[in-house]
């Protein structure tokens, strides 16, 4: 199993290079970011100077969309990095949730994003690519050789279909086993109907991990606490889902769904943090079920159970007050036990 390392780009940048390269001192092969502009620095500026001082890493956003940049763009950009430091980006892509809302417009449509992929894909491994209005460009200083993959986020059911037809990898930001379970198989599933080899389809699960000293209440209350934003991250897409399925639908896991009934609302001047105070709707037993909380032996033996339900990559949300001990944690224990 490949691990990641997820990261927000606050100021300064140089701290998020050095836990950058902390990870990769640890084991993790890719270090990736949020993208949006209003919150958070430039990501692409940031992976340059993650590039030139890691050696191995795979860098990119989780996620950008298509509609904060032009598409020929983020292709140049993806491919200009790759040009310098040989191949070591992915372009992680979604619709565009705090991104797009931030700014005052609403998320891409799966329309959008499967056109996007397709331009941004061919554009960034040296082929052409139609812009949509009949303008067909090449970049003429692609060398040979050039590659660069597309994961898709998705939830929703077509969403996930979407995914297996198309994309090279999957990010699933949770890491409950049932949804897992249910979700790659949609992914594979949708892949297979495509004609493609479903294996083909990298599978990355994104989510929180704290590592305490022991499993006590009172260390398990703490990480709970430090990881609760997520489920109003999560909660954000569930809603949407909601809104276009109903609450109770054949399309959409009620696993998924029910948690977010005592949601009220959303401020994103707190997307992703620890202090988030629109979480509080979130139980205990989401957090347990969509992060990897708990000692180290804990998250062993969740991480293998992922692996057995054929994912890919790990990749570490670490927005929390335990970052490097969570780094190094995963270094000594947890990446050896898992990988063997």
């Amino acid at each position: 199993m490949d691990f990641g390392l997820v990261l927000q780009t606050d100021p300064p940048a140089s701290r998020v290079i050095s836990l950058m390269k902390r990870a990769e001192r640890n084991g993790f092969r890719y270090g990736w970011t949020f993208d949006s502009a209003v919150l958070w620095q430039e990501p692409f500026v940031i992976y340059s100077q993650i590039l030139a001082n890691t050696s191995k890493l795979t860098v990119g956003p989780m996620v950008t969309n298509p509609g904060t940049r032009t598409w020929e763009v983020t292709a140049s950009t993806f491919a200009t990095l790759n040009d310098m430091f040989g191949n070591r980006t992915v372009c992680g892509i979604g619709r565009g949730d705090s991104a797009m809302r931030v700014a005052g417009r609403k998320p891409n449509t799966l329309a959008r994003i499967s056109e996007a992929m397709k331009v941004i894909r061919a554009l960034g491994s040296g082929g052409e690519a139609d812009l949509g209005d009949g303008t067909v460009i090449r970049f003429p200083w692609i060398k040979p050789g050039a590659e660069l993959p597309v994961w898709m986020a998705a939830y929703g059911p077509k969403a996930l279909k979407m995914t297996g037809e198309e994309a090279d990898g999957f990010i699933l930001q949770l890491s409950d086993l049932y949804l897992t379970e249910y979700m790659v198989k949609a992914v594979k599933d949708a892949a297979v109907a495509a004609g493609r080899d479903p294996s083909e389809v990298t599978i990355c699960v994104a989510a929180p991990a704290y590592v305490t000293e022991d499993d006590s209440p009172e260390a398990l209350a703490h990480a709970r606490d430090q990881c609760r934003w997520f489920g109003g991250m999560v909660g954000n897409h569930v809603a949407d889902l909601v809104a276009k399925y109903g609450e109770h639908s054949a399309a959409v896991p009620d696993e998924l769904t029910d948690y977010i009934k005592a949601r009220q609302g959303y401020d994103y001047s707190h997307h992703g943090r620890a202090d988030n105070p629109d979480t509080e709707f979130v139980p205990d037993e989401i957090v347990d079920r969509f992060c990897v909380i708990g000692s180290a032996d804990k998250h062993i033996e969740k991480l293998n159970a992922l692996r057995e339900l054929g994912v890919d990559q790990f990749a570490v949300y670490d927005m929390h007050d335990a970052q490097e001990a969570t780094i190094d944690a995963y270094g000594t224990k947890v990446i050896p036990a898992v990988n063997g």
